[in-house]
């Protein structure tokens, strides 16, 4: 699927964003390997601390679904300025792999392409966890 594709199906998952708070919405486009596409937007809450980011609303869609393989996750909010994956987003996101690619977009014509590893270097994975079995903090 073409980038600009992605980001056109992110700006349609954005119009439907519920961001009485912000005023930010955000649209998000997952693409998995085997070719099917998630979106999301964000959500938010009362209680900020409830509220949920597009790109992880558009991941755990995927996930429910029994997807593990991610290829490209599209994201766009205002359209004068990129805008990126929070911290949060960012761990979620490695979580399914270094190598995903991120398309922020301001439009269709008008995007960068990272991969999460360019956004979230020297980034804590499931890797490091099974590395550390057996050697951290077993002695306390």
């Amino acid at each position: 699927m073409e980038y600009k594709e992605l980001i056109k199906i992110a700006k349609l998952a954005q119009e439907k964003a519920y961001v009485p708070y912000s005023n930010f919405p955000v649209g998000a486009a997952l693409l998995t390997k085997t070719g099917k596409v998630y979106t999301g937007c964000n959500i938010e809450c009362a209680s900020y601390g409830g509220t949920n980011c597009a790109e992880r609303t558009a991941i755990f869609k995927a996930v429910s679904e029994g997807e593990r393989e991610i290829e490209a996750i599209a994201v766009v909010g205002d359209p004068n300025q990129y805008t990126f994956p929070c911290g949060i987003c960012r761990q979620v996101i490695v979580e399914y792999g270094k190598k995903i690619k991120l398309i922020i977009g301001k439009t269709e014509d008008d995007y960068q392409v990272f991969t999460i590893e360019d956004l979230l270097p020297h980034s804590f994975t499931p890797e490091d966890l099974e590395k550390a079995k057996g050697s951290c903090c077993n002695d306390l």
